[in-house]
């Protein structure tokens, strides 16, 4: 079996009616349109399953991958609990206009209604125009009452929490935080493999015939986590040459890495697979002592779990979000 390498894959470009131009024209998205909102970049979700671009694996999915290499691409402990499936969905999205206001159920509620996981998922804003604002959570505590008199009388917004954002802020949405990206943002969204999203409000808004968009009311009633939190934004210090944790949950562990001199990683310890999101400049990396590897800016690479050891070399200033699961192998310490 010949040697894995850190594999790239086809973006998936989405079209929604909320989509945009700053894929193609921020993130160099050659594929994506004026109306381009999503570029899935690692997929398992079924129906919509990544492909690889590079090396001698170009043209095998995901799945097939996991078939051949197991453990070896993803880690003994994520293949025995996850199989075939791919853990993670990682995207860009690019809100020119508002996204519905949406909730997504946990692995219980998903499992029993849609035989699928939940949706735990997390953002890491890019780039965001002047007073652009998302949606997470209450502005105060309510119950099912207050929120679905508000829903019937269309002024949902106004018991919502809105934040106004800026390059660098981190928003961690557990499964029942409802919530919404607004229009002018572009983020990286790290989130659980599952295409489960409850509709609860889209402004009145009509599609390209002239229908309304389907809402999920009575879904999402029971998933919806009413309570009031004080701070809804993730707070962390950037340390250059060093990564800093953003988000960490059974499904995911966020770090981003702001470097501008190599940087060795040895995850050994972690028996997992890495991806690096590029969000800012461009990097190589090098393994197995010498090969190399470019990414830049607006390109998602997948480093299997048997590359355990390798150097980020980066070209000026850059930032990737690193994401992997913490699944330690049997016997070893913490990394940290």
């Amino acid at each position: 079996m010949s040697p894995l390498y850190p594999l790239k894959f086809e973006p998936i470009i989405k079209d929604p009616i909320w989509g945009g131009t700053k894929l193609r024209n921020l993130l160099n998205k050659t594929n994506a349109t004026d109306k381009s909102g999503e570029s899935w970049e690692l997929s398992g979700v079924e129906g919509n399953i990544s492909v690889v671009s590079n090396g001698y694996l170009a043209g095998n999915n995901l799945t097939e991958l996991i078939e051949v290499y197991m453990g070896d691409l993803v880690g003994q402990k994520v293949f025995d609990k996850y199989g075939l499936v791919f853990p993670i969905l990682i995207k860009f999205i690019d809100a020119c206009d508002d996204l519905s206001i949406q909730v997504h159920p946990n692995d219980e509620v998903a499992a029993q209604r849609h035989d699928s996981f939940g949706k735990t998922e997390m953002w890491y804003v890019m780039q965001a125009d002047e007073n652009a604002r998302l949606i997470a959570g209450f502005n105060s505590k309510v119950d099912k009452e207050t929120y679905i008199k508000h829903l019937n009388n269309k002024t949902l917004p106004e018991i919502l929490n809105a934040e106004i954002v800026k390059p660098g802020d981190v928003f961690f949405m557990p499964a029942g935080r409802i919530h919404a990206i607004g229009r002018g943002i572009l983020l990286a969204e790290i989130q659980q493999t599952s295409n489960i999203t409850y509709r609860v409000y889209d402004y009145e808004r009509k599609d390209s015939q002239g229908n309304s968009r389907e809402l999920h009311t009575e879904l999402a009633v029971d998933v919806i986590d009413y309570d009031f939190y004080t701070e809804y934004k993730t707070t962390y210090k950037p340390v250059l040459n060093d990564p800093v944790n953003i988000a960490r949950c059974p499904y995911f562990t966020t770090n981003v890495l702001e470097i501008n001199q190599p940087v060795e990683r040895d995850m050994f310890t972690l028996d997992t697979f890495i991806i690096y999101m590029c969000i800012e400049g461009e990097v190589e990396i090098m393994y197995n002592d010498k090969e190399i590897e470019p990414l830049k800016i607006g390109e998602t690479i997948l480093i299997p779990a048997e590359i355990s050891f390798y150097t980020i070399l980066p070209k000026g200033k850059s930032r990737l979000l690193e994401i992997y699961i913490e699944s330690k192998k049997e016997g070893e310490a913490d990394a940290d």
